[in-house]
């Protein structure tokens, strides 16, 4: 049964909040601390606002860009550096940052000898999909559906594969044309609160991660005005035992499937930060 109207709550209190793909997109800390801290990669601020990231191997690209289309997060990956990603990701501003964090920490946590620990053989490997995933969670097919979709048992979250011939560019190129998608909201189908997009070859074990966390029915920590509007007579409302209150941030990454300690490095060079130009500025 949906809880009451949160605003009734304390509004300066954290709430836990069921289920987590209804809860709004949250504090984005628990992405930014992995990022910030992964060994080697270099950071730079443009424009005052917008964020980008790159691997110490100069294959991965992450994008944090607040004013694009879709704002959120864009995730490529090329095996040549200067050549066309292999794969893109796509999550976007509303997205909630425990699916993001989820990604983003198995990523840098895998990327140094090409994700083998999360391979076959490997001491990370489940082989478990996303649709697995939420067949065990009781998620449904949609039969007749094309794309071919699993829902949530409240209907209210989507896992969306798209079947048949698409050019590999298309989808790179425009996000909704990718091969997974990820969706929620109060019709998550075809007006949904937020989208996560996963290109063809985006590596099973990442869309596994985010999917873990996006299927988990666990509460998540919000602040009862973080929670949106349309989404209130959806979702329960608890309030957490004062002793068991940790910052959203390190929820988010408790969340997480495949959660780790990062080290801190005593003295984090300061991130690059470029001026914006008076010229236009292309963003996907």
């Amino acid at each position: 049964m949906p809880s009451p109207d949160p605003l009734a709550l304390d509004p300066i209190s954290d709430v836990l909040v069921s289920p987590g793909y209804l809860a709004g997109p949250g504090p984005g800390l628990a992405i930014f601390n992995t990022l910030d801290h992964a060994t080697g990669w270099t950071k730079t601020v443009a424009f005052g606002t917008d964020t980008y990231f790159t691997s110490p191997c100069q294959r991965v690209r992450v994008a944090h860009p607040v004013e694009s289309h879709y704002g959120g997060w864009t995730i490529s990956y090329a095996e040549d550096p200067l050549g066309i990603p292999d794969w893109i990701t796509t999550f976007d501003r509303n997205t909630p940052g425990e699916i993001v964090a989820a990604f983003t920490e198995t990523l840098v946590d895998g990327l140094h000898n090409n994700f083998a620990d999360y391979l076959s053989g490997g001491k990370h490997y489940t082989g478990t999909s996303p649709a697995s995933l939420a067949a065990r969670h009781h998620w449904e097919p949609v039969h007749g559906s094309r794309p071919f979709r699993l829902v949530s048992p409240d209907g209210h979250a989507t896992y969306q594969m798209r079947g048949g011939w698409l050019h590999e560019y298309d989808e790179l190129i425009c996000p909704e044309k990718s091969t997974w998608r990820m969706s929620a909201g109060p019709d998550p189908a075809f007006t949904p609160t937020w989208q996560a997009f996963f290109s063809r070859y985006t590596p099973q074990h990442l869309i596994s991660a985010s999917a873990a966390v996006f299927i988990d029915p666990t509460p998540v920590l919000r602040a009862p005005d973080d929670i949106p509007n349309h989404h209130r007579t959806l979702v329960s409302i608890t309030l957490p035992e004062p002793a068991a209150r940790p910052s959203r941030a390190a929820a988010a990454l408790a969340r997480s499937s495949h959660a780790h300690v990062v080290p801190v490095p005593a003295s984090p060079p300061a991130p690059a930060v470029f001026a914006p130009h008076a010229g236009p500025r292309r963003q996907r």
